[in-house]
């Protein structure tokens, strides 16, 4: 004979709190992709699994601002997006977002709407603002302390080519002003690659590096044939061109003291 308890509505609200979900976020529900007509647990378990199909014209992602219908975890009712079931009452998402269609029991992210950038945003309200030349919110710790680059999340991270602007990684903003996963950057420079791979210029302070190769460029007596060699170079970090004497090393810019250089073409004077 089976046992009924009586539940009262805040019980049902926070009913199985984090124990439903997927590898991306703990829900009480599941969404029906209005693409593929297809039950998933979120839209990057979507995107995921179409990501892979065998045939190309079969793959597609998942527009979050499409969804209408989604399905309870609890009684397995289908019903148009909102935050409570109608069926059983369960609380579906702690946190719940009717514009991007959100739900998310794991608050402790400090989830929040950006209406700038018109997508849920994570790390709190408060410590985030929102760059409308860059077009993403950053921490407040780079409000007047950034480069500027317009639109420079809506790309791909230059490593591992995942789309930036709506990824779940942790984002870094370089010195320069681009962007590219936390993860990535630090296996860049864990690597001894100390360059922005979009813009070349040197993303940390190179000065003791720099300080080394002119020891080493003194410690180092070229060639006759080459004592007296001038190329011209183009530096990465100043965008300085400039005439220097050519060393094995390296080529020092004259404006900045960057090694950061290349070779360029002598430039063409004017008749």
């Amino acid at each position: 004979m089976r046992a009924f308890m009586e539940v009262s509505a805040d019980d049902r609200l926070d009913f199985g709190k984090m124990g439903y979900g997927c590898q991306h976020y703990r829900r009480r529900c599941k969404i029906r992709a209005p693409c593929c007509n297809e039950i998933y647990p979120c839209r990057h378990c979507h995107n995921e699994a179409t990501s892979v199909m065998s045939r190309l014209s079969d793959r597609h992602e998942l527009n979050r601002f499409d969804v209408k219908q989604v399905v309870c975890a609890v009684c397995d009712t289908e019903q148009p997006v909102a935050r409570v079931c109608t069926n059983c009452g369960v609380n579906m998402g702690e946190y719940f977002c009717e514009i991007c269609k959100f739900f998310d029991d794991d608050i402790e992210k400090g989830q929040f709407h950006c209406e700038d950038c018109g997508i849920c945003r994570v790390g709190s309200r408060e410590k985030y603002f929102h760059c409308k030349k860059c077009g993403s919110c950053y921490h407040v710790n780079l409000r007047d302390n950034h480069s500027c680059i317009e639109n420079s999340m809506q790309h791909h991270c230059p490593i591992c080519y995942e789309y930036l602007f709506d990824t779940l990684k942790d984002v870094s903003v370089m010195k320069c002003g681009h962007t590219m996963h936390l993860e990535c950057y630090s296996e860049m420079i864990s690597r001894d690659k100390y360059c922005c791979p979009i813009c070349s210029k040197s993303v940390v302070d190179m000065s003791k590096a720099w300080k080394q190769l002119d020891e080493e460029i003194e410690a180092t007596v070229m060639p006759e044939e080459y004592r007296h060699k001038k190329v011209w170079i183009l530096c990465n970090d100043c965008n300085d061109t400039t005439e220097v004497y050519f060393h094995i090393i390296g080529q020092k810019c004259c404006h900045c003291q960057s090694y950061n250089t290349r070779a360029i073409a002598p430039p063409v004077l004017p008749q």
